[in-house]
């Protein structure tokens, strides 16, 4: 069924407080949501319906509003930003998950298992396109340069990890370039996007850029450390999928490093080989090694600099709700 301005918005999704000072214009985005899922292609309403509804903390529209509201903006085109830069991530999720074949994500089928990877590969197109449909009428070229910008960076990031896959001599210097461009740059430019909206001081601007490029980082840490830790229910995914796919990740880096040869040896073939033959093996040795401790180190180091950006901004729940976000980042186990 397409969807039209009067479906029921999407729920948040989220049973988390971090919306509640922002809840009116999150209900707007949402409303938002609908209308600009409308097509006159049915299956591409149905796809686009199913993934943004299948769960997820919309944490990059937040950051919109959160900027914006941070500093003070009283429009409304925050609106539209938040929601354009919600279908960006939004086909960033379709496509990943046909080049990773998944089969799940946050608990549901995925797209491409529901309906092929033909379809999803375009609804995500589809997406992207409305996106940078909805961007023009944003009506600011420093806005649509930094979005622009962003979604190269994104691609490469996507092919550097794609690369990664199978490669066991990925340093960590590598890894945290890939992790900036596949997850970080999106939460980089949604902060950022929305201190230019609200016309923020060079000083303040630079560093909501900076607060988003760190949260993600902390972030993206912190997924890569639950995929050995973390609780399959909880999480919606496989616990050891990672390693399953070849993709060697900071926890496998470090325990590499700190291993014994022996040690670094088998989790080579491991990352070579793929699946989870080795995978009780791999764990012991990532646990031994401190690895996963070593992982959350990394995480809390980005959230206390994301943390530190915040000081340029006035007092304001907003400010306080972006503190409680990076230290989410870290506490949180899903």
């Amino acid at each position: 069924m397409t969807a039209n301005a009067s479906s029921p918005p999407p729920a948040s999704t989220s049973p988390l407080p971090l919306h509640t000072v922002v809840a009116d214009d999150f209900n707007a985005v949402n409303r938002t949501i609908v209308e600009q899922l409308d097509s006159r292609v049915p299956l591409v309403a149905t796809i686009s319906q199913y993934i943004i509804e299948s769960g997820g903390k919309r944490l990059r529209p937040l950051l919109v509003l959160l900027a914006a509201r941070a500093l003070n903006y009283d429009g409304d085109k925050h609106i539209t930003l938040a929601t354009l830069i919600e279908f960006m991530h939004t086909s960033t999720l379709l496509h990943d998950d046909v080049v990773d074949e998944s089969h799940l994500r946050r608990g549901k089928k995925t797209a491409n298992d529901s309906w092929g990877n033909a379809p999803s590969v375009l609804v995500g197109d589809f997406l992207y396109s409305r996106s940078f449909q909805m961007m023009v009428n944003v009506g600011s070229m420093r806005i649509m340069a930094i979005l622009s910008a962003a979604t190269c960076v994104i691609a490469e990031g996507e092919v550097q990890q794609l690369t990664n896959i199978g490669n066991p001599d990925i340093s960590e210097a590598d890894y945290f370039d890939t992790i900036q461009g596949k997850t970080a740059m999106l939460f980089e430019a949604s902060s950022h996007s929305g201190a230019v909206l609200a016309e923020a001081s060079p000083e303040q601007e630079r560093a909501l850029q900076y607060y988003g490029r760190y949260l993600g980082l902390a972030f993206q840490l912190i997924d890569d450390l639950l995929d050995y830790q973390g609780d399959a229910n909880a999480m919606g995914k496989n616990v050891g999928d990672d390693l399953t796919e070849g993709k060697p990740t900071l926890p496998l880096i470090h325990a590499m490093e700190k291993g014994t040869p022996e040690q670094a040896k088998l989790i080579r073939q491991a990352i070579r080989k793929g699946g989870l033959e080795q995978l009780d093996a791999v764990m012991e040795i990532v646990n031994a090694t401190g690895a996963l401790t070593y992982t959350r180190a990394r995480a809390e180091e980005m959230a206390d600099k994301a943390l530190a950006q915040l000081d340029v901004l006035p007092a304001s729940p907003y400010r306080d709700t972006m503190a409680k976000l990076a230290r989410l980042a870290v506490e949180r186990n899903t």
